[in-house]
C-alpha cells in the first residue's frame, strides 16, 4: 500500500483529547488496510504498562497499540517519567529505569540530548516496520519557554517529518484564542508543518458552529478536518489522571459500594474500569474518611510512592476509617503498592522512592516489604486457586514482601508453582497483580459476599467489549472528521 507520511496529533494544551483521537486513528487506519503503530517520545503518566518482554510504557499507547491490532513495544513510548513528587520524576528509558530526577536537572542537564537520540531512534525503529506512525504529542505544543529542550513535540513532528493536527478542547472555552496563539507562536518553518485542525469535545447542535469553523480557518490559515463530539459514552481506557476529576467520589443507594482510596500518587486506576462497569456496583475515588466508611468494599490501588502516601492516608484518618470497616465486617483489598501497605510494615533504605525510611503498614496482612532498586516489569498468566482457569495480567513494582505466616494461602497461584500476595479471608486480601479485577472471576469473588438483584450484569468477554469500543470510537470519528482531506494530507489520495 502507498507510504503514508506520519501524523502527529498537538494539543493546544493537556487534556484536549490527543490520546483517544489518536486511538481511533490507528483504528481507522487498521480498519482501512494499513498496518499502523502508535508514538510518543515521551510520556508523563502514572497508569503504565508492561510489554511482552518486560518494559513499561504509559498505558495510552498501550491502549493505542491495541485499537491497532498490534503488540505494544517500548519504541512506542521510549521515554516515560512517572511522578514521585512535585518536582522529581522517575526516568524510564526504553522501558527500564535510569533514575530518579527533579525537573530542572531533567529538562537542563547533560543527558538531555542523548534522551532525545534515543528517542529519534525509537521512532525510526517503528516507522521501518510500520505505516504510518500516529504520533502524539504532550501537553501544548506552544510552551515556548521550553522550545530548546522540547522532545516531544514540534521538534519530534520535524525529526519525523509529520504532518501535525492540532486539537482543541472546545469545551472548556478559548477555543480560538488557543488555536491562533499557538500556531503564532511557533516559528514561520514550524507553522508549516501544522496541516490540519480538529476541535474536540463539542456539545450540542453542530450546525451552530459552522460559521466558527469558518473563521478558524480564515484567522489561523489551516484547514478545520473536523468538529468532534463530546463522546463521554465510549469506554476507552483513560491514561491521564485528570480523567479522575470526571469521575463517580461518593456513595450511593442500593448497590454495592466500591470506594478506590484516591491516593496523591494513584498509578493503574485503569484497574478497576471492568468492576466498575457491572451492573450494581458503584465504584468512587474518595480521600474521604466519612465516604470510606460508607463503602462495603474498600480498595487500595497501586502507587509510585508507597510510604509517603501511606502517611497521607494515615494523616487524613483514611486508615482509621479502613481498619473500622475491616472491624465490621467489610471487604478490604490492596494491589501492588496498596497491597505493600496493609503489611505490617514498609522499609526504604536506600530511598528509592524518596528519603529513606520505615513506616508500619495497616497491618491487616502478615507482610513485610522492601523497596529496592531492582523494578519487576513483567506480563503474568495466573489463577485464583491451585490448578485454577489461567488469567492474565502483569506486574510494575519496585519492593520485595515477605509473608510472615506459611499458614496464610497465598492470593495468585502461577503454573510454575510459584505465588504471589495473601489471603487473611475472603474479605481482606492483597496482591502486586495489576489486571485481577479485569477478570470476572476475581470481580465476582470480592462481590460475593454482598449479592444482591441487579449485580450480575459482567460483561463477559472483556477483549471483545474493548474491541466493540474501538470499532465504536473509528466509526463516530470518521463521520465527523475529513478522512479523505486527512488521506490527501498524508500523501495517499
Amino acid at each position: 500500500m502507498t507510504t503514508l507520511k506520519p501524523i502527529m496529533l498537538g494539543g493546544t494544551g493537556s487534556d484536549v483529547g490527543k490520546s483517544l483521537i489518536a486511538a481511533a486513528l490507528c483504528r481507522i487506519f487498521l480498519q482501512d488496510g494499513y498496518h499502523p503503530a502508535p508514538f510518543k517520545a515521551q510520556n508523563m503518566a502514572l497508569n503504565s504498562f508492561a510489554t511482552a518482554d518486560g518494559g513499561e510504557i504509559g498505558r495510552a499507547q498501550a491502549v493505542q497499540a491495541e485499537a491497532a491490532g498490534i503488540e505494544c513495544v517500548t519504541d512506542m513510548n521510549p521515554i516515560l517519567l512517572k511522578p514521585s513528587g512535585d518536582r522529581m520524576s522517575q526516568v524510564v528509558l526504553n522501558g527500564k529505569p535510569i533514575g530518579n530526577r527533579d525537573a530542572y536537572e531533567y529538562y537542563h542537564g547533560d543527558g538531555r540530548e542523548r534522551l532525545r537520540e534515543e528517542a529519534c531512534k525509537a521512532f525510526d525503529r517503528l516507522a521501518m516496520q510500520y505505516n504510518p506512525i500516529v504520533m502524539e504529542g504532550a501537553g501544548s505544543i506552544a510552551e515556548i519557554n521550553l522550545k530548546d529542550t522540547d522532545l516531544v513535540n514540534i521538534p519530534m513532528a520535524r525529526h519525523a517529518d509529520a504532518a501535525v493536527l492540532l486539537v482543541a478542547d472546545i469545551d472548556r472555552g478559548g477555543v480560538f484564542a488557543s488555536l491562533y496563539g499557538s500556531i503564532m507562536l511557533q516559528s514561520p518553518d514550524d507553522r508549516k508543518l501544522i496541516r490540519g485542525i480538529i476541535v474536540n469535545k463539542f456539545r450540542g447542535d453542530m450546525r451552530l458552529f459552522d460559521s466558527g469553523r469558518r473563521m478558524i480557518e480564515d484567522i489561523c490559515g489551516v484547514p478545520v478536518l473536523g468538529v468532534l463530539p463530546y463522546m463521554d459514552d465510549i469506554s476507552i481506557e483513560a491514561e491521564d489522571s485528570v480523567a479522575l476529576s470526571k469521575m463517580n467520589t461518593t456513595a450511593g443507594e442500593g448497590v454495592v459500594n466500591v470506594a478506590v482510596i484516591r491516593l496523591p500518587r494513584l498509578s493503574n486506576f485503569t484497574d478497576f474500569d471492568r468492576l466498575a462497569a457491572r451492573d450494581g456496583v458503584n465504584l468512587y475515588y474518595t480521600f474521604s474518611p466519612d465516604e470510606v466508611r460508607k463503602a462495603d468494599i474498600i480498595i487500595l490501588p497501586g502507587t509510585k510512592s508507597t510510604i509517603s502516601d501511606l502517611v497521607a492516608v494515615r494523616n487524613s484518618g483514611i486508615e482509621q476509617a479502613i481498619l473500622e470497616s475491616r472491624r465490621r465486617g467489610k471487604t478490604v483489598l490492596g494491589i501492588c503498592g496498596g497491597y505493600q501497605m496493609l503489611g505490617k510494615e514498609i522499609s526504604d533504605p536506600d530511598g528509592i522512592e524518596g528519603k529513606p525510611g520505615r513506616v508500619n503498614g495497616l497491618g491487616l496482612l502478615p507482610v513485610s516489604t522492601v523497596i529496592t532498586e531492582a523494578k519487576i516489569t513483567e506480563r503474568k498468566r495466573f489463577s485464583l486457586t491451585p490448578g485454577g482457569k489461567m488469567l492474565d495480567g502483569y506486574e510494575i513494582h519496585q519492593g520485595r514482601s515477605v509473608i510472615e505466616d506459611e499458614c496464610v494461602p497465598p492470593m495468585i497461584y502461577y503454573a510454575d508453582g510459584t505465588t504471589d500476595g495473601c489471603v487473611a479471608d475472603e474479605k481482606c486480601m492483597g496482591s502486586y497483580m495489576h489486571g485481577v479485577l479485569d477478570h470476572d472471576e476475581m470481580i465476582d469473588r470480592i462481590l460475593a459476599p454482598y449479592k444482591k438483584d441487579g449485580i450480575e450484569g459482567a460483561v463477559t468477554d472483556y477483549a471483545a467489549f474493548k474491541e466493540s469500543q474501538y470499532d465504536l470510537l473509528a466509526e463516530r470519528v470518521r463521520e465527523y472528521l475529513d478522512m479523505d482531506k486527512l488521506y490527501e494530507i498524508m500523501g495517499a489520495r
